[in-house]
């Protein structure tokens, strides 16, 4: 079983900033694209941004220029650096990973439990 546990999350002021962290334990072969997404009240989950085991990367639009994601394979982690954090960036903030556990299984998509983001005076 595979797990995914963020952690970070908490109480911003305006132009503040956070680091996400997400780390993956349990029965791990590969990890392949891995991501952070975020859903705040009355609204959809949405991606935030993705990494792909190689390293490229991709951001929602709303975040471009102030967010920056990384992983560290060695140890199945990975970040999300928030900059010049904004009201609107106020949400659940939850980890994503398509992980196979063994050679002979097909990947599985595996969520987090989430970490509450809130940017506020």
């Amino acid at each position: 079983q595979v797990q995914l546990v963020e952690s970070g999350g908490g109480l911003v002021q305006p132009g503040g900033s956070l680091r996400l962290s997400c780390a993956a334990s349990g029965s791990i072969f590969e990890i392949n694209a891995m991501g952070w997404y975020r859903q705040a009240p009355v609204n959809q989950r949405e991606l935030v941004a993705r990494i792909t085991s190689g390293g490229n990367t991709n951001y929602a639009d709303s975040v471009k220029g102030r967010f920056t994601i990384s992983r560290d394979n060695a140890k199945n982690t990975v970040f999300l650096q928030m900059n010049s954090l904004k009201p609107e960036d106020t949400a659940l903030y939850y980890c994503n990973a398509g992980v196979r556990p063994r050679p002979s299984d097909w990947k599985l998509e595996v969520w987090g439990q989430g970490t509450l983001v809130t940017v506020s005076s």
